[in-house]
């Protein structure tokens, strides 16, 4: 669901985190599911670069496992549900977009906060005895 800005039906301006966050929020959604689509994986970077980063401050991002454990499970999947390891990831997302699309742009300036919610998740589900499952 983190991804339903991406339908063209919802696309406003064209940032899918915000245009997810606002349809949802629309529908009446739980807040708190609104803000984790908002803020989903380093959005706030990611809304600097496109421009509309004051747009995204009327959401919350939460700051919590559960957010940490949506960010992991965006930062290992790929568009077609295809497993990746953290690293190979952020390569397929460069190759995807290029090099001159704000989405790469973006992509190092929260490298350290979406490598650290990884590292979170990993530890967490490693403690829970589910770190094999995922």
């Amino acid at each position: 669901m983190h991804d339903i800005g991406y339908a063209p039906d919802l696309a406003v301006i064209g940032f899918h985190p915000l245009d997810g966050a606002r349809y949802l929020n629309e529908e009446g959604a739980p807040r708190r599911v609104v803000d984790l689509v908002a803020f989903h994986s380093s959005a706030w970077v990611e809304a600097q670069e496109f421009g509309v980063a004051d747009e995204l401050a009327e959401f919350h991002d939460e700051r919590t496992l559960t957010r940490d454990l949506l960010w992991y499970c965006d930062m290992t999947t790929g568009p077609d549900g295809t497993d990746f390891e953290f690293e190979d990831r952020m390569t397929e997302v460069r190759e995807r977009y290029g090099p001159d699309h704000y989405v790469t742009r973006a992509l190092d300036v929260g490298m350290d906060e979406r490598r650290a919610a990884v590292g979170r998740s990993r530890e967490w589900l490693t403690s829970v005895g589910l770190a094999d499952q995922v």
